[in-house]
């Protein structure tokens, strides 16, 4: 089984959402089932449809969690380091001059909406390891790209 990488913080939010998941989400389920039940015929119940489909992606989602959980490494970064690991917050420029900024993560924390990117995806895997001032060329579905690091900071 692949080991699940994710930083302290990241545990720490996969340990809240199960515990979440099995204390509050799967009770509200589970009476959210009765009540569909308790409308009669469930050939045409929509209601427990959905209810069932409900409990199916949270049983999904809870075993998930734990498998992640069993194999999970924590990574630590050091202020101390001057390149990109996990945790760090990477300061890019691409060809155009546009400037980002993402923090580096394992595949189970990402969120590129909070601008956490994996470092297994194209970008954090081309920044990984680099410094500030390297340049770095990945390749997208849209073709080459390139970015230059322009500041590594690290977090906690």
């Amino acid at each position: 089984m692949k080991k699940t990488i994710v930083t302290k913080e990241g545990l720490l939010k996969l340990q809240e959402e199960l515990n979440e998941l099995k204390t509050v989400t799967r009770v509200k389920v589970g009476e959210d089932l009765k009540k569909a039940r308790a409308f009669g015929d469930l050939s045409e119940n929509s209601e427990y449809d959905e209810a069932k489909n409900e409990q199916a992606k949270v049983e999904g989602r809870i075993l998930e969690l734990e498998e992640m959980l069993k194999n999970v490494e924590v990574v630590e970064n050091t202020k101390a380091m001057s390149s990109v690991g996990f945790g760090s917050t990477v300061t890019v420029v691409d060809k155009d001059g546009v400037t980002a900024e993402y923090t580096i993560v394992g595949a189970a924390e990402a969120n590129f909406l909070e601008n956490k990117i994996s470092n297994e995806s194209p970008i954090g895997a081309a920044i990984f390891g680099k410094s500030a001032g390297d340049t770095v060329e990945f390749d997208t579905p849209g073709g080459k790209e390139t970015l230059t690091v322009k500041e590594v900071t690290h977090n906690k």
